[in-house]
């Protein structure tokens, strides 16, 4: 018998804040790849020690878990692992045709438009110099083009989703502590997979895998504590030391931008916290975004009526066609760069290629979610006829 019931994925399937914190992650994730961007300063990593990619991950563990464990309890877990793996494969040739495409468009404009400079910035300078090798190392996810890491961190994570899911439907706190350990284990003993032509990846699945599987825990177990978080959270005492938390949190961060507020601070407590420990995500990172999640889903409950809003919307549905909007992001963020280093680089310039690339993004993922629509119809239309 599961330790998990269809029921209690029920009580957790459905929610609109999981599409709306990945519609949020999307469009962070394409202003934070957008370098020197005044736009990006409004994103989560300029606020605390967390960041649009520990939000992307942690919500795609979330929902990716709660999909394929009640697929296993309904269909059985060899059907569930061979979607699973039909997923990965989507997400790996997502990846080779952004990778293929990417670095000879890169190669391309730094050419035409006499700016070399942006092949190391993008860190596609193996590909000019050994094009074929590079090309073999990016298929087996070693090269590492800037901005290409997290969908490659992704492949890696869904890759041992079918180990995830059976752990959490049958021994969920198991499969939690063994999580802490490999993360435990990553960093004090380097764990890391390799990079070509050196170094490692920039995210190190050994490490991120935690955020991945605390969000396919809290997908299929949250129901049961359910009433304790939300004791938790009615405890005033426990929500300004979650603030206080985050405030610290900011303080740290600014510290970088602000040199009196340098000044104000510990000696050795900025080297003690770094703000961008984003290789290895370390503890207090994890930790910020812990706090994050317990003070959202207090303030923005399940049943918030502004879920449905019509503002929201846009975010929502890029978060429910989460891998065509990231794919474009990615583009889209390589066109607003470039845009911003050939012509006058000004704020309204800024302001307009952020805009323009998040409409753009908000635009695929309607299109995506229309034609998926329209091949559903066709699939019931030939039903019918056959019939």
């Amino acid at each position: 018998m599961t330790s998990t019931t269809n029921a209690e994925i029920a009580k957790a399937d459905g929610d609109l804040r999981i599409a709306l914190l990945l519609g949020i992650a999307n469009w962070f994730l394409f202003l934070d790849h957008i370098p020197h961007n005044v736009v990006g300063a409004l994103t989560m990593r300029n606020f605390g020690f967390s960041g649009a990619t520990d939000l992307f991950v942690f919500v795609g563990g979330y929902a990716v878990t709660l999909i394929y464990a009640r697929m296993t309890l309904e269909r059985g877990f060899l059907v569930a692992a061979t979607r699973i793996f039909k997923r990965v494969w989507q997400l790996y040739a997502a990846y080779i045709v952004l990778f293929v495409i990417y670095v000879e468009l890169i190669s391309y404009v730094a050419t035409r438009t006499a700016a070399p400079e942006i092949i190391s910035e993008f860190n596609i300078t193996g590909f000019i110099d050994h094009p074929i090798r590079t090309l073999i190392y990016g298929l087996f996810l070693q090269a590492k083009p800037l901005n290409l890491d997290v969908l490659q961190l992704t492949i890696a994570l869904m890759a041992f989703q079918p180990i995830i899911v059976f752990g959490l439907l049958y021994v969920p706190n198991v499969t939690i502590v063994a999580s802490v350990t490999l993360y435990a284990a990553g960093r004090l003993l380097d764990w890391n997979l390799s990079s070509y032509p050196y170094g490692d990846w920039y995210l190190n699945p050994f490490c991120w895998q935690l955020l991945f599987v605390m969000g396919g825990w809290l997908a299929l177990i949250g129901a049961r504590y359910a009433p304790a978080i939300r004791a938790m959270q009615a405890a005033p005492a426990l929500r300004a030391t979650a603030l206080l938390y985050l405030l610290f949190a900011l303080t740290i961060v600014s510290t970088s931008d602000i040199p009196a507020l340098a000044q104000m601070m510990p000696s050795g407590l900025s080297d003690m916290l770094p703000p961008n420990d984003r290789e290895d995500v370390a503890p207090h990172r994890i930790l910020h975004f812990v706090t994050l999640t317990f003070l959202f889903t207090w303030l923005v409950p399940r049943d918030w009526e502004y879920l449905r809003s019509p503002a929201l919307q846009p975010i929502i549905k890029c978060g429910e066609e989460w891998l065509a909007v990231f794919c474009a992001g990615v583009f889209l963020s390589f066109a607003a760069h470039l845009i911003l280093i050939t012509g006058p680089y000004s704020l309204a310039r800024q302001v307009a290629v952020s805009i323009a690339g998040i409409a753009a993004m908000t635009a695929v993922a309607y299109y995506v979610s229309w034609s998926k629509q329209q091949d559903g119809k066709s699939a019931v239309g030939a039903h019918s006829s056959i019939r």
